[in-house]
């Protein structure tokens, strides 16, 4: 069974509608869900917020936070987990916002993801740094990680 079949199945199990809001990953994650027949009845909705004003206008993360942080910040993956639950039929909700590459900065480098689970209960967060492995990679492996992000809450 495919890891996406297996977090629909936890869904299924729990009762739990999933929502996706990305950035770097472009609706790859809501993708990945959808590729499994019958994932209607787990998935409720993605967002594809890959501008800021994206970010702002459909999920609600404020200018403030933004400015303070950057897009690429695990305090914007918070907000933008937090705003697909809002806007959503969903009860657990993942967000990504990172640099998939080519480029990059000193202090935020190619490769670097922020990622959000977000329950009724609260948001969680984490960075993970992929590293400068290609654009494609980064993409790949940040999909990946969120699947399991959500397994794990599914199961926790």
């Amino acid at each position: 069974m495919s890891l996406a079949a297996e977090i629909l199945e936890a869904a299924r199990a729990r009762g739990v509608m999933i929502a996706t809001a990305e950035s770097c990953t472009g609706g790859l994650i809501a993708g990945a869900l959808t590729e499994v027949a019958g994932s209607s009845d787990a998935f409720d909705r993605g967002f594809v917020t890959y501008s800021n004003a994206a970010k702002q206008q459909m999920l609600g993360v404020r200018a403030e936070t933004l400015a303070a942080h950057g897009a690429v910040s695990e305090a914007v993956a918070a907000e933008m987990a937090a705003g697909a639950l809002r806007h959503s039929g969903a009860g657990l909700a993942v967000s990504v916002t990172g640099i998939a590459g080519p480029g990059g900065s000193e202090h935020k480098p190619e490769g670097r993801v922020c990622f959000g689970i977000a329950q009724p209960f609260g948001v969680e967060t984490e960075t993970v740094e992929f590293g400068a492995i290609g654009r494609h990679q980064v993409r790949a492996a940040t999909v990946d990680h969120a699947l399991r992000l959500l397994l794990s809450a599914l199961r926790g």
